[in-house]
């Protein structure tokens, strides 16, 4: 090309959650079967939508307004919605024309960093969910900043280390939250949240909080959204449908803008990501539609309640089957559907090695593991595993953004027995791995 056409940031735009599927297609063609714990989507590991959502999704549909264009914020009755249930539950004021719609977080979360100055970065954490890391990076044209989640604290991030990382790196404007945190299932402590607030006003910053599993805190007094505890401070608030209706295909997300006229530069930036959205004339109509009708009824609470029930027994086995084994470290989640498996220094060592369950899956791991952009070790762990034993997991440092070696799997399989089974299979493996020198 006469000019090179590549972003200078586009080598930043990775996503191993998906990445890995496409070596553990190959891998199932030679007969080994694939266990998909690499991807948070409740509806692919069976759960089921209850049939009262159904109907509801079902009746807007018979409706052609559903089929129109929505206005480019969202729908009023939606906005409407969440304006008051959102300033009810949090006591901070939220207008319905600082809600503004997207087609799923992805999209809000790309816009959030693509419409920021070039130079002006975000401090996220680490490990780190890798739509944020990645665009952020990309933004950036280099890696994303992070600050480090420490598991021998029960993942809670340390303070001074933010502090410091950002009086060294003046480019930093704002700090995300992720909260509960995916990957590791962490629920921010209050008084860690209100920390932040108060480094965000030391500094001139702004927050971005993605509480996209808010509403699946395993204790729900343990949750604290940061609209709560503000306190004047401009923040964007990412929300959405997919997780806990579950509804991941109705890329219904938003954004909630709080203080927006505390700063003159915020503002403009909050009416230049409207304008993006302007320009894609506006996000789907149908999710927007029933979004107050599926909150709103008398059964959702109790619905929602059952499933992270669930999740906290699944995710307590889980700490329970793993813990004991040397070099691992397993931190009980405490929201959302995710199980963070961390690797302690000296665990893994490149002549470790896990055996393919055939000939051809071991041909194929030969191939992979010889690539030259496989460097991590969790990441070999990971491909080895899957090519032993069908199980599909995610690695920690490519795929998370993450200082700290492990991998990611789900507490998804609805299926309890079949879900001890899956750990079982991956503490074998790990065993396995440990002995193979």
């Amino acid at each position: 090309m006469r000019v090179d056409i590549v972003h200078p940031g586009a080598g930043e735009l990775k996503y191993e959650i998906r990445g890995i599927v496409d070596f553990a297609q190959k891998v199932e063609k030679t007969g080994l079967p694939i266990i998909w714990e690499n991807i948070g989507d409740p509806i692919a590991k069976g759960e089921k939508v209850p049939g009262w959502i159904q109907d509801i999704v079902a009746d807007a549909a018979r409706d052609s307004f559903s089929y129109a264009y929505s206005p480019t914020k969202g729908l009023i009755e939606a906005r409407e919605y969440l304006s008051k249930t959102r300033s009810q539950e949090t006591g901070s004021e939220l207008s319905t024309d600082n809600i503004l719609f997207f087609n799923g977080l992805g999209d809000a979360i790309t816009k959030t960093y693509t419409w920021l100055n070039p130079i002006a970065r975000v401090l996220g954490p680490s490990p780190a969910y890798p739509t944020h890391s990645s665009v952020e990076g990309a933004h950036g044209r280099s890696r994303h900043l992070t600050y480090d989640l420490d598991p021998d604290n029960g993942w809670v991030p340390n303070i001074e280390d933010i502090e410091n990382k950002i009086k060294y790196n003046p480019s930093i404007t704002a700090l995300l939250i992720i909260n509960p945190d995916n990957p590791t299932g962490m629920i921010y402590p209050r008084e860690i949240l209100q920390e932040f607030v108060q480094i965000a006003k030391d500094n001139d910053l702004f927050l971005i909080a993605d509480e996209i599993y808010a509403n699946l805190a395993y204790d729900a007094d343990e949750f604290t959204s940061l609209a709560e505890i503000i306190d004047g401070v401009p923040a964007i608030i990412m929300r959405g449908l997919s997780k806990e209706v579950p509804w991941p295909g109705s890329r219904c997300g938003w954004l909630e803008f709080y203080n927006v006229d505390a700063d003159p530069t915020f503002k403009t930036y909050i009416g230049s990501l409207e304008e993006a959205k302007m320009i894609e004339v506006c996000s789907t109509t149908l999710p927007q539609q029933v979004l107050p009708k599926i909150l709103s009824d008398e059964r959702y609470k109790d619905y929602v309640t059952n499933r992270t029930k669930q999740y906290k027994a699944k995710a307590k086995i889980a700490a329970e089957t793993l813990g004991d084994i040397e070099g691992v470290q397993v931190v009980e989640p405490k929201g959302a559907f995710y199980l963070t498996v961390n690797f302690r220094e000296g665990f893994l060592h490149p002549d470790r090695v896990l055996k393919a369950a055939n000939p051809e899956a071991q041909k194929l791991l030969d191939n992979v593991l010889a690539e030259s952009d496989i460097k991590d070790l969790d990441k070999s762990f990971c491909y080895m595993l899957l090519a032993s034993t069908g199980l599909c997991t995610v690695p920690l440092t490519t795929g998370f953004n993450s200082h700290k070696p492990g991998l990611r799997m789900t507490l998804l399989e609805s299926d309890e027995s079949l879900f001890k089974s899956h750990l079982d299979t991956l503490v074998k493996a790990l065993k396995n791995y440990v002995t193979s020198i």
